[in-house]
C-alpha cells in the first residue's frame, strides 16, 4: 500500500477547468504494474471510475469523460493530476484517487477524497 492525498480548489464555477492532484507519500507512481485512478463520487450516487494512468505512462478513459478529461504525473514529485474542462454542476462530488496493481481486482490504496462544487 501506498499513501495518497488528493488537493484541489473545492469550489469551481461552470465552465471552468478544474485541475486535481494527487500526492503519494509514500512509495513511486513508476512502480511496475501499478495504475494510478481518478474516482468520483457524486453526491447521494455511487462510485464512478474516470481514467487511469499506468506505471508506464499509459493513460485511458471512461467514454462518457473522455473529451474533457486528462490525466497526467510529474515522476519526480509522485504526484498524479487530474484536469477537468467545461465543468458542470453535475460535476460535484467526492473525487479520489487510487491505485490498483496489475491483475487486482481491488484497489489496495485510496486517499482521503476531495470535496468539488461545482456552482456559480
Amino acid at each position: 500500500q501506498v499513501q495518497l492525498q488528493e488537493s484541489g480548489p473545492g469550489l469551481v464555477k461552470p465552465s471552468q477547468t478544474l485541475s486535481l492532484t494527487c500526492t503519494v507519500s509514500t512509495g513511486s507512481i513508476l512502480t511496475a504494474h501499478t495504475a494510478w485512478s481518478w474516482i468520483r463520487q457524486p453526491p447521494g450516487k455511487g462510485l464512478e471510475w474516470m481514467g487511469v494512468i499506468a506505471y508506464d505512462g499509459y493513460t485511458y478513459y471512461s467514454p462518457s469523460l473522455k473529451s474533457r478529461t486528462s490525466i497526467s504525473r510529474d515522476n519526480g514529485k509522485k504526484m498524479v493530476y487530474l484536469q477537468m474542462d467545461s465543468l458542470k454542476p453535475e460535476d460535484t462530488g467526492v473525487y479520489y484517487c487510487a491505485r490498483k496493481l496489475y491483475g487486482s481486482a481491488d484497489y489496495d490504496s485510496w486517499g482521503r477524497g476531495t470535496q468539488v462544487t461545482v456552482s456559480a
